[in-house]
């Protein structure tokens, strides 16, 4: 799922290495000088402060290797490269334990979930948290300029605004089957978990309705610069990213269609080939509590799974006061998490080539 984000907010005032060496793991303080904590994850998905307050207090390195997709993630984990943490989405984490390729977590070194908010625990990929912390998390919805996008027809069409021609050539799609086929199913009335042939094959005909009548521009992070700077009237976004572009410019917006989106989580685990995972232990108490959770996620702009950091930064006065994407929504009965099926993955795979190929066709 995700994406690399632009982690600039201007606005943030640095917090400092030194205030990140509380917390969890204070009493270590050293123990693990010389070592290296090898992690694999999102690029530009921590804090100013966050790798170097955790050296500074463990006296360990960091060496941390980025991906841009699960799936690249993923091959290089099946081919035994080995890492000490991965932080992989909702749906990958679940094809990991099924391939046995993950350990389950020793609660006794995990002391921080009691921080983490109600809402990303026990989630269905992986329900009592045995393999996995959450890292980030957040939703799918639609970023649209005020000044050209009639709410009103938001709140009729939903998802279905991608295919209303009054937006024609002024919108953009995201470069990714998955979150693509979402928004179809879900505008359908269909599970976006769905591996019914029929509506599958529905949501292709919506899609290539799209492309085939809207004139869409297909992107994946070019998206936030351009929105904030009010080059198309919507788009479809993640949920941090759509907070950059609001915290950007005042005249974008965020919505969720009552037929549901995606709530999705990132989440550390360690996999099980880790060569040292009691540091990598100590790293997910440490990013858990509440200094680095706050660096991290006032950084980057995504939902910190810390629920006195989420309460903070939406609060009155935080930074991200107002703006309605940081915080998932929690009273939609049709929001759903991804779930893995490798055959239904490979179908849309190739409906959604299908899909690009017709849109350059259009074009």
């Amino acid at each position: 799922m995700k994406k690399t984000v632009i982690a600039a907010f201007a606005a943030v005032t640095a917090i400092g290495a030194a205030l990140l060496m509380s917390g969890c793991g204070q009493k270590n303080e050293g123990e693990y000088a010389g070592q290296t904590l090898h992690i694999y994850n999102w690029g530009e998905y921590v804090g100013e402060n966050t790798i170097s307050g955790f050296e500074k207090l463990t006296g360990a390195t960091v060496v941390m290797d980025e991906f841009d997709s699960n799936e690249q993630m993923y091959i290089k984990v099946a081919n035994g490269d080995a890492y000490d943490i991965l932080v992989p989405s909702d749906y990958m984490i679940e094809r990991l334990i099924k391939e046995d390729l993950i350990q389950p977590l020793d609660k006794s070194k995990i002391t921080c979930l009691d921080l983490l908010a109600d809402g990303v625990k026990n989630l269905p990929y992986d329900p009592n948290n045995d393999y996995s912390v959450p890292y980030f998390w957040g939703t799918v919805g639609i970023v649209y300029d005020k000044n050209k996008v009639d709410e009103a027809d938001l709140e009729k069409e939903g998802f279905g605004i991608f295919a209303d021609e009054k937006y024609k050539g002024d919108i953009y799609l995201y470069d990714s089957e998955r979150d693509e086929f979402m928004i179809a199913l879900k505008y359908l009335g269909y599970s976006m978990n769905t591996s019914d042939e029929k509506e599958l094959n529905e949501a292709y005909e919506f899609l290539l309705k799209c492309v085939n009548t809207m004139q869409p521009e297909i992107v994946t992070d070019e998206i936030i610069d351009n929105m904030a700077q009010g080059r198309k009237a919507l788009g479809l976004i993640y949920s941090g990213d759509a907070v950059y572009v609001m915290n950007e410019n005042e005249d974008m917006g965020y919505f969720m269609p009552e037929s549901g989106t995606n709530l999705w989580s990132d989440g550390m685990v360690i996999p099980k080939n880790a060569e040292n995972p009691e540091l990598a232990y100590e790293f997910i108490n440490y990013i858990t509590e509440y200094e680095a959770a706050k660096d991290k996620s006032e950084f980057v702009g995504y939902t910190s799974p810390n629920k006195e950091v989420m309460d903070e930064l939406s609060g009155e006065g935080g930074e991200f006061e107002g703006i309605d994407a940081y915080i998932p929504r929690d009273d939609n009965a049709n929001d759903e998490v991804f779930e893995y099926n490798d055959e239904t993955r490979k179908t849309i795979a190739e409906l959604w080539s299908k899909v690009k190929i017709a849109a350059s066709n259009a074009g």
